[in-house]
């Protein structure tokens, strides 16, 4: 408990200082290095299921993402429609390389499981990632950043603390022994809490932040750009769910390779993929969102 609690004290500031203040390529060198990691820790694990990952190809690809969202820029329409095409003509051109690179293996049996992990490794982690750097060009890009990331670590932190001491009834006793339905309750409302302080007080929160220096003006949340509340609540829930759904599909992943933990790479916490599991789920749902209202 010791080590994951003076993990998350360390890493905190930083993660809070590159979405907030950190320019776009810092951000997505940042988080191309995080996903590459996940990455190699995925592979790993997919040699427990009888696959001979691609490890150089697959980890290449997802890299070429980050170098693209590096050297991007424009107006919140410009970048995001740039995003959207470089998105459509990966995800068209990901099966084909990797199983045109397969071919290369002496057993040609492998080489349809093989194209796969690397396929679902670059749509499961490196797009989701490339969607949290591309979120920050959006208009208020950091401030959705900053809610998507406090709803997030307030629902974990209340799971964890009420599951803990009340949690009766085992939610998916298989995969994850220790998640109850008591602890995704908790989860959901602090989550709640959280969203509706933080997009009940957007105006002030972004001047807060603008005159401290932290985010520059197009960063933040200012009147009319505020969702109504029915709105929030309702991304709130989805982004909630995601996370915690996000948290069981990696667990089933570890499950079925017989580990507990994909590395050990941040103490108390395991490997990347340990830590962020649900940032592999969740922030699809926000960025679409975020998608949809600059191109009204």
């Amino acid at each position: 408990m010791l080590k994951r609690i003076a993990t998350a004290v360390v890493l905190i500031p930083i993660v809070l200082a590159l979405i907030l203040r950190a320019p776009v390529w810092v951000l997505a060198i940042v988080a191309g290095i995080v996903a590459l990691l996940t990455i190699h820790e995925f592979l790993k694990l997919t040699e427990s299921y009888g696959v001979q990952p691609m490890g150089w190809p697959t980890h290449l690809f997802a890299a070429l993402l980050f170098v693209a969202l590096a050297v991007s820029g424009g107006t919140p329409l410009d970048a995001t429609a740039k995003f959207l095409v470089t998105l459509g003509f990966a995800a068209a051109l990901a099966p084909f390389i990797f199983l045109t690179r397969a071919m290369r293996n002496e057993d040609l049996r492998s080489g349809y499981p093989a194209a796969g992990a690397s396929v679902f490794a670059f749509t499961y982690i490196a797009v989701p990632m490339g969607m949290l750097v591309q979120l920050r060009l959006q208009a208020a890009g950091a401030f959705y950043l900053l809610y998507l990331l406090l709803v997030v670590w307030a629902g974990d932190i209340f799971a964890y603390f009420v599951g803990k001491s009340i949690g009766r009834h085992l939610m998916a006793p298989r995969i994850s022994p220790k998640k109850t339905w008591e602890g995704a309750a908790a989860s959901v409302i602090a989550s709640l809490a959280v969203g509706w302080l933080l997009f009940g007080h957007a105006q002030q929160i972004s001047l807060t932040l603008l005159g401290a220096g932290l985010i520059q003006r197009a960063d933040g949340m200012y009147g009319s750009e505020v969702p109504a509340m029915g709105t929030v609540i309702l991304l709130t829930i989805v982004l909630n769910i995601a996370a915690q759904l996000g948290d069981l599909v990696e667990s089933l992943i570890k499950r079925g390779a017989g580990v507990k933990d994909s590395g050990a790479l941040l103490p108390g916490h395991g490997g990347t993929f340990d830590r962020i599991d649900a940032l592999l789920v969740y922030p699809r749902w926000l960025w679409y969102y975020a998608a949809w209202r600059v191109m009204q």
